[in-house]
């Protein structure tokens, strides 16, 4: 049988690695939600979402109130039905960040248990497109950084083999952004990929100053120059600019990615599996930008990302932000600057549930 007998949430928060700033906000730290599924075929899934330091325990509050007592007793293989109806279960409070990361501590763990079932990894149950992908760094990228700081890190990662380096702009004047993103190109040369991130910090005026004053320094993409809710905007701002605009961190459903694609308003899709609900709607949004001839280049998450970027043709890059290594028994495998998925079955997070457990806070 397959049923699940008992659905567990917790809420954990591990520290980050280094400070991590950009142009609105600090990374303060993870607020870890993990949910734990296990089935009368003794069987365990862990799924898990995220945030960047507030809202934790309202996603966990969400999880405990209303969603896990409507898994137990069901099927785990009809992933698809168990999504749809903790989807329908919500509608007072879909669509919006703490409904989506909900879901996507459920969805993950569910397909968890389908690939340990099946005796598959990730990325090849979900689409089997290839095991490695190009790797590019934001870590040394930060809008904290100096100039000195974002050249050296770029370098280190050009000479590791790695395919791009992310720099965070926003600076108060755009001179200042234009001469850090100069610095490294002068550096690295013209063969890296140098990836810019706005935060949504811009104006429609702002981001056309901004995109303009970067372009001679050919950025691979601009991301998130605008507010997300700003379709139109983005639409402006890609048909003015030749750097190809980037958005998804801070969408939430499928349809929202859609309405950008169809409206021309990116071309870079950067769905994050934890916001926009789970492996399942992530698969259906890379799919949508396949079809629009879009690449997916997936944000944070590098060690359940680096599995869905392997499984579809379409996914680009994954970001390299170590975040888990405190409480994982294992890291994200690099090789020759790819990000090689892994290859065991269930989602590939072999989770120190010590280590967890000794940050748990609810």
């Amino acid at each position: 049988m397959t049923v699940i007998t008992t659905a567990t949430a917790l809420l954990a928060d591990i520290a980050v690695e280094k400070d991590r700033t950009d142009a609105v906000q600090a990374f303060v730290k993870q607020e870890t939600i993990l949910v734990e599924l296990t089935t009368d075929d003794g069987l365990q899934g862990t799924g898990y979402a995220y945030t960047i330091g507030t809202g934790g325990s309202s996603v966990l509050a969400l999880l405990r109130d209303h969603l896990l007592p409507l898994l137990v007793g069901a099927d785990a293989r009809n992933v698809e039905a168990l999504w749809k109806r903790l989807f329908s279960a919500t509608r007072a409070t879909t669509t919006g960040a703490l409904t989506s990361l909900a879901l996507a501590a459920v969805d993950t763990a569910l397909w968890d248990l389908r690939c340990k079932r099946a005796g598959e990894p990730l990325w090849r149950l979900a689409g089997g497109h290839r095991r490695e992908v190009p790797l590019y760094d934001t870590e040394g990228g930060w809008l904290h950084l100096s100039t000195d700081e974002l050249v050296e890190s770029a370098l280190r990662a050009q000479q590791a083999g790695w395919a791009g380096v992310k720099i965070k702009v926003g600076k108060p004047h755009v001179s200042e952004d234009a001469e850090r993103l100069r610095a490294v190109r002068a550096a690295v040369g013209p063969s890296l990929h140098i990836m810019t991130d706005a935060n949504q910090s811009q104006t429609a005026s702002s981001a056309l100053q901004l995109a303009a004053a970067l372009e001679p320094y050919g950025p691979y993409w601009l991301e998130e120059p605008l507010p997300a809710d700003d379709i139109s905007g983005h639409a402006r701002l890609a048909a003015a600019t030749r750097i190809p605009v980037a958005v998804g961190e801070s969408m939430y459903s499928a349809m929202q990615f859609r309405m950008y694609l169809e409206a021309g308003a990116a071309s870079v899709v950067q769905v994050d599996a934890a916001r926009v609900g789970g492996i399942t709607p992530w698969l259906k949004v890379a799919h949508t930008a396949e079809s629009h001839n879009a690449v997916v280049c997936p944000h944070f998450l590098m060690e359940l990302h680096v599995s869905l970027a392997a499984a579809v043709p379409n996914g680009m890059f994954v970001e390299y932000i170590p975040q888990l290594r405190a409480v994982t028994r294992t890291e994200l495998t690099v090789r020759d600057g790819l990000a090689v998925a892994p290859d065991v079955p269930g989602i590939g997070i072999d989770w120190d549930l010590d280590a967890v457990e000794n940050r748990r806070v609810a």
